[in-house]
C-alpha cells in the first residue's frame, strides 16, 4: 500500500515543544506528510523563510498560548495548533480562547491531528500557489501598455523584468524626452511585489525647491508661515510602494543631499520636527539628461548618482525603434477612435512612409499628438495627411540664424531656434544644446556668462 502522497515539501512544520513529550511524534509526522519539520525554542520567532504552514504547541503549552503566540509572531494564516495529555474539555474551551486554532489531546487524538495538519497544509499550499499565479500574471502583463517589438525596446525591457522580483531595487530610467519613461515605471511598480500599494510621482522640474522639499518630505503644523496643519510628505504617502521622482536632475542640491540620506537612513524628517519617521518605499528617477555630465558640472551629487545608479534602463528613441512607429501609429488610432467614437481609418502606404521618415524629435508623446489631430481634422473614417504637420529641422528653415552679427546674437537665436524645434519644451531644447536649463534660460535672455562663452 503507497504511503501518504506529499502535500509540498516546499513548506514546512513548526513545533515548539516545552517538554519531552510526544518529541518522538513530530518527525514521523513531517514524514508522513511529506513537509520538512522546524524546531523552534518558546522564545523564537518565525522566520519568513521558513515557509511554515502550521505551528504545533505541544508537552506543557495549555497555560502559555498566548504568550507564544505574541512572541512568535505568527501571522494570521498560519494556525497554532496546541497538543497536549489532558483530555479535559474546559482545557480545551481555554486554549481556543487564548487564541490556538484547535487542541488535540494526546494520543488518543493523533488521526485527527494528522488530519487537520494535513488540511492546513493544503490550505498553505493553494495559498502559495495562488500568490505565486498572481505574481507571474503581474509580471507577464507588467509591459502590455508598452507597445513595440524593436530589438532595442525589447533589450531594455528584458533587463527591466530581470528587476521585478527585487522590490527594494532602485532603477534609473533615463532617455530622450516623450520615450516613456514613466509609463515604463508604472510597469515595474505594478508588475513587482508593491504593486497593491501606492504609486507617487513627482516631476522635480515642476517646483521651486523651497515648495518641492516639503512636498517630498512633508511638515509640521506652523513648520512656515502658511503651515496651519501638519501635512505627510510623498515619501509617507507612498509608504510601501513606490516614489517615482521625474526630471531628477533638476533637483536642487540642497534637496540632493537630502534625498540621499533619506534613502540611505531608510528615514525621513518633515519640516519643523524633531523626530525622524522610518519609511518603506523603493524609488525610481528618470531624467532625460546625462547625469555623468552634471556630475562632472558640479550640478548633481556624485554619491546620489551612484546610489541611484543601481539598475539603469535606457529607453530608446523613436527613431531607433524602426517599425515600432507604424506598431505606435495603429495603436494610437485605435485608442482614438474609441475615445472620439469615431470608425478606425486604415493608414495608407503614403502616410506610413511619410510617419517612418520623420525623425520624431519629441518622440512617442509627438508621435501621439499627431496621430490624434490627424483624426480629428480629417474626415470621420480617413486619416489625411493635412492633418499631420512634420516638424522640420533647422537645416531646413533656411537659416533664420543671424549671419553676421555677434557671438550673444548667434547664441540666442540658436536657443530660440531649438525651443521652437522642440515645441517649448525647455528639458528637451537643453538636451540638444549640450547645456543646462539654467544656462538655456540665459541664453534666451542673450545675456550668457563667461562660461557660456568659452
Amino acid at each position: 500500500m503507497a504511503g501518504p502522497t506529499p502535500v509540498s515539501r516546499q513548506s514546512a512544520l513548526a513545533v515548539v515543544a516545552l517538554s519531552d513529550s510526544f518529541a518522538d511524534l513530530w518527525p514521523l509526522l513531517a514524514q508522513e506528510l511529506g513537509v520538512s519539520l522546524v524546531s523552534l525554542r518558546s522564545d523564537e520567532a518565525l522566520l519568513p523563510g521558513d515557509l511554515v504552514a502550521v505551528v504545533i504547541a505541544a508537552g506543557g503549552a495549555e497555560g502559555h498560548v498566548g504568550d507564544l503566540i505574541e512572541r512568535l509572531g505568527t501571522p494570521g494564516d498560519i494556525p497554532l495548533l496546541v497538543a497536549g495529555a489532558s483530555i479535559s474539555h474546559r482545557v480545551a474551551a481555554q486554549v481556543l480562547v487564548a487564541g490556538a486554532a484547535d487542541y488535540f489531546a494526546l494520543p488518543d487524538d493523533r488521526d485527527v491531528l494528522r488530519s487537520a495538519l494535513r488540511a492546513a497544509l493544503e490550505r498553505h499550499r493553494a495559498a502559495r500557489d495562488r500568490q505565486a499565479l498572481a505574481t507571474f500574471e503581474g509580471q507577464a502583463h507588467a509591459f502590455r501598455e508598452i507597445v513595440g517589438t524593436s530589438a532595442a525596446l525589447r533589450a531594455t525591457l528584458e533587463r527591466a523584468a530581470r528587476t521585478l522580483a527585487y522590490a527594494d531595487a532602485t532603477v534609473l530610467i533615463t532617455g530622450e524626452t516623450g520615450t516613456g519613461k514613466e509609463l515604463l515605471a508604472r510597469a515595474l511598480h505594478y508588475g513587482g511585489r508593491r504593486a497593491a500599494a501606492p504609486f507617487v510621482e513627482l516631476n522635480c522640474a515642476a517646483l521651486p525647491a523651497t515648495l518641492l522639499e516639503s512636498e517630498l518630505f512633508g511638515h509640521e503644523r506652523g513648520a512656515f508661515t502658511d503651515a496651519r496643519a501638519a501635512k505627510p510628505g510623498l515619501f509617507e504617502v507612498a509608504g510601501g510602494g513606490t516614489l517615482f521622482l521625474d526630471e531628477i536632475d533638476s533637483l536642487a542640491l540642497e534637496l540632493q543631499s537630502k534625498l540621499l540620506r533619506a534613502l540611505d537612513q531608510k528615514e525621513v524628517r518633515r519640516l519643523g520636527a524633531t523626530a525622524s519617521r522610518v519609511i518603506d518605499v523603493r524609488i525610481i528617477a528618470a531624467t532625460n539628461q546625462s547625469l555623468t555630465r552634471a556630475v562632472e558640472a558640479r550640478r548633481f551629487r556624485e554619491d546620489l548618482f551612484y546610489r541611484l545608479n543601481v539598475v539603469t534602463l535606457e529607453l530608446p528613441p523613436l527613431r531607433a525603434r524602426g517599425d515600432d512607429v507604424l506598431l505606435l501609429a495603429d495603436h494610437f488610432v485605435r485608442r482614438f477612435s474609441s475615445q472620439y467614437g469615431i470608425p478606425a481609418p486604415e493608414l495608407s502606404a503614403e502616410a506610413r512612409r511619410a510617419l517612418q521618415a520623420h525623425p520624431w524629435p519629441g518622440n512617442i508623446r509627438e508621435l501621439r499628438n499627431a496621430i490624434e489631430r490627424a483624426m480629428l481634422l480629417s474626415p470621420p473614417g480617413a486619416f489625411q495627411l493635412e492633418g499631420f504637420t512634420p516638424v522640420t529641422s533647422l537645416a531646413s528653415t533656411g537659416s533664420d540664424l543671424p549671419f553676421p552679427t555677434t557671438l550673444t546674437e548667434l547664441q540666442r537665436a540658436a536657443a530660440h531656434a531649438m525651443l521652437a524645434l522642440t515645441g517649448g519644451n525647455r528639458s528637451e531644447a537643453a538636451r540638444r544644446l549640450g547645456v543646462s536649463r539654467s544656462r538655456l534660460q540665459r541664453l534666451l535672455r542673450g545675456s550668457p556668462d563667461e562660461a557660456d562663452l568659452a
